[in-house]
């Protein structure tokens, strides 16, 4: 039987995360995500200079605050931290400090478990999920101490591993029984409610949030999305050392062969600030983005992915 999900997760009006996006999230995407009803997020590093950060968690819990205090029968979702716990992070402990102030509610942690930043936000009350992206680092995960899973599979956008969904969380499941969210190439309500049936508790959408009106992208990287579909992928580890999915037109706009990308050395990846620039000009993507038509307000996609989820869910009953 499933584990009860933490209060901070057991009513969300939808099952659904807005994954943290790199450069591209920032409290306006994240306030309009939680009050449409899906869980915001964004990185701590998105935060520049690290001072920001401190004011853009002011202005999210404010906001969301004063939001629910409004509409006391609508109260917004929770919203989520991301941070960068690999060792070139050299921000980790002033962001870390700055999200207890605020008691934030969910921090999603990527690129090494840590028993030290988990007990951290246990301290405060908050919620630990890690992202991986097989069942060996999901139970190193566990084992340090986080109470839930991103389980990252084949054609997620940014860093994505290569399992299928179905295998990963077959995987998992078979020992796990606490919160999973799944990313990979979900961009629809048909695909939510296909993450549930497989086992997961909440899909994990990012690239589908990039072509919104809220999101801090360049017109030219949404319009790239709208206009693109699976074929329009390249995976690579070329770019930050770890391997992610990638548009292949950004590639070219940078003056690569997507088709013929070198290897990277993975000793050399850095995900703090020298990594802005990678990701500034090579526009990370999944492979779900066929189901984007157009650039929207946050509010508008996610009422599309409700409306889809329902009928995804009628269609499925009546079977």
């Amino acid at each position: 039987m499933p584990m009860p999900l933490p209060g901070v997760l057991a009513s969300l009006p939808l099952p659904i995360f807005g994954a943290p996006l790199f450069i591209i999230s920032t409290p306006k995407l994240v306030i309009a995500q939680c009050k449409a009803g899906v869980v915001g997020a964004m990185p701590s590093l998105n935060a520049r200079p690290a001072e920001q950060l401190d004011d853009w968690l002011a202005e999210i819990t404010e906001t969301l605050a004063a939001h629910d205090k409004a509409h006391p029968d609508q109260r917004a979702a929770p919203f989520a931290i991301n941070q960068i716990v690999h060792k070139s992070n050299d921000r980790l402990d002033h962001d870390m400090q700055v999200c207890a102030k605020y008691k934030v509610p969910i921090v999603i942690t990527s690129l090494g478990a840590r028993t030290d930043v988990n007990d951290a936000v246990h301290a405060w009350g908050g919620v630990v999920l890690h992202d991986i992206i097989s069942n060996f680092f999901a139970r190193k995960a566990i084992e340090k101490g986080a109470d839930g899973l991103v389980a990252v599979a084949a054609g997620a956008g940014g860093h994505a591993g290569v399992k299928s969904p179905f295998a990963l969380i077959q995987e998992i499941r078979e020992w796990f029984d606490g919160p999973v969210a799944l990313s990979g190439a979900i961009a629809s309500g048909g695909a939510v409610l296909a993450a549930q049936a497989m086992g997961a508790d909440f899909a994990y959408i990012g690239s589908a949030f990039v072509a919104t009106e809220e999101a801090r992208a360049v017109d030219g990287y949404k319009q790239m999305i709208v206009n693109g579909s699976s074929d329009d992928i390249v995976y690579s580890n070329l770019f930050t050392g770890v391997h992610g999915n990638y548009l292949k037109g950004s590639i070219r706009n940078a003056g690569l062969d997507p088709e013929a990308l070198p290897e990277s050395d993975p000793s050399k990846m850095n995900f703090g600030g020298n990594s802005t620039k990678a990701w500034k000009d090579i526009w990370g993507c999944g492979q779900g983005i066929g189901a984007i038509k157009s650039v929207l307000p946050a509010a508008e996609l996610i009422a599309r992915l409700k409306r889809e989820y329902a009928l995804a869910s009628q269609r499925v009953a009546v079977r």
